[in-house]
């Protein structure tokens, strides 16, 4: 279909707020997106109308409301070319991860084993690492970056070893943007017979994804980054892992049966989801699916580049502004963290909203990548469907007048502004 940025904020309505007088201009959407109207009377319409609990009963209500969540469970699976046996749900792309350090990783890793992982991860997908290595004596390993903002594949090569267990890496970084290789990295990882764990949080929302292709073993993404709710997301894995893991959670809807010596689990994905599952939260992040279809991701990525091939232009004309990762538009997704020289990032970010203009400041959790870069913090504008250049120009304009008076505004207390990090 034709990319009709215009058409699809009609479906926003949040975008025709105020905020301080001003139009709110939306670049905050790395950290969660906005939800169509789509989603949000699909979500109502569950609990106004369907709602009771799934596979629990044979009453009318439990039987629609069983059918509408298993075809949300299936669409939600095959937007990624995968299927609903491989596909578990989850809280959040964090969860996610956690799920595979303590339900693969617990049972798998011992003394002297190592996890390889990088300096450009979101602390969701390092920490859960950490504490796993802890708990196992196996040893963590992070691969470097480039002063580009690119992850530095030499340093790959050389941190991948026979002792390689399991390599954890994110598409696509929620700082520098920069979307990272995942064909050489899986071919590295399984070269010795490691597996692979790819955070998708800040690249499904922006890239047509294929879990085939990729040959990952795990792939973990949240809805609420994709016009989806908040409290759900996904952990794809390979079939094959999937069946030899025991579930992390256990507990009602785990199991076939239970004595008081034995259990026998259930088939997948059910011994993954522990009691009552997120009903509501499948359907709308299914709805969310099917809108993000009808656009084509192509059209989304398109769109992503064109935004952020501006911003950049834009930027690049303003010497007291210093900018994060990579600076060709194609190696990254639709974010631009940059830095005023002489301003803390918590400043720029609270002046930007006196705008209108809702932006993210601080370490992103991701401080690791953030000192490896030499900086405290950042500002982070991240785009998403229905941002327009419009507002991009309105964004770096706005940025102008505060370089303008940076002098003063440097001398107000940060403390005073934002305790966020």
């Amino acid at each position: 279909m034709i990319y009709d940025v215009n058409s699809i904020r009609e479906d926003f309505p949040i975008l025709k707020r105020k905020i301080h007088g001003r139009e709110l201009v939306y670049f905050d959407n790395a950290a969660t997106t906005q939800r169509p109207k789509q989603v949000v009377e699909a979500i109502a319409k569950f609990y106004l109308y369907y709602n009771a609990n799934v596979h629990r009963g044979f009453h009318t209500l439990s039987q629609e409301a069983s059918q509408l969540f298993e075809e949300s469970y299936e669409e939600i699976a095959k937007f990624i070319n995968g299927n609903m046996e491989e596909t578990i749900l989850t809280i959040n792309t964090t969860d996610a991860i956690n799920i595979v350090a303590y339900g693969w990783g617990l049972r798998n890793l011992k003394k002297g084993d190592e996890i390889v992982t990088t300096v450009m991860e979101h602390h969701s997908n390092m920490l859960p690492w950490r504490e796993l290595a802890e708990l196992t004596g196996a040893k963590i390993k992070y691969v470097d970056i480039t002063e580009d903002g690119e992850l530095n594949y030499k340093d790959l090569e050389s941190k991948i070893t026979e002792r390689t267990k399991i390599v954890a890496f994110t598409l696509a970084s929620n700082v520098v943007g920069t979307i990272n290789d995942y064909k050489k990295i899986v071919n590295l990882a399984h070269s010795v017979e490691a597996i692979v764990i790819a955070d998708g949080a800040q690249y499904v929302p922006h890239v047509e994804t294929d879990v085939k292709k990729m040959d990952v073993d795990f792939l973990a993404f949240s809805g609420h980054k994709m016009l989806g709710p908040t409290g759900i997301g996904i952990l794809w894995g390979k079939k094959e892992i999937l069946e030899e893991m025991k579930p992390f959670r256990v507990g009602g809807d785990t199991i076939k049966d239970v004595t008081l010596d034995n259990v026998v689990w259930h088939d997948l994905p059910w011994r993954f989801d522990a009691g009552t599952p997120h009903i509501a939260g499948v359907i709308g992040l299914a709805e969310a699916v099917r809108y993000l279809k009808k656009i084509g991701m192509d059209g989304v990525r398109a769109h992503d580049i064109e935004l952020v091939k501006h911003t950049i232009k834009l930027m690049k004309e303003i010497d007291d502004i210093e900018i994060l990762g990579p600076l060709d538009p194609e190696k990254r997704t639709g974010l631009v963290a940059f830095n005023i020289k002489g301003l803390h990032h918590h400043i720029v970010a609270k002046a930007l909203d006196m705008y209108g203009i809702a932006v993210r400041s601080g370490g992103h959790c991701a401080h690791p990548l953030h000192y490896r870069l030499n900086y405290q913090g950042s500002v982070r504008a991240s785009y998403y469907i229905y941002n327009t250049k419009e507002e991009v120009d309105y964004f770096v304009e706005k940025l102008q007048k505060i370089i303008s008076v940076k002098e003063r505004l440097a001398t107000e207390p940060v403390e005073n502004v934002c305790t966020g990090t």
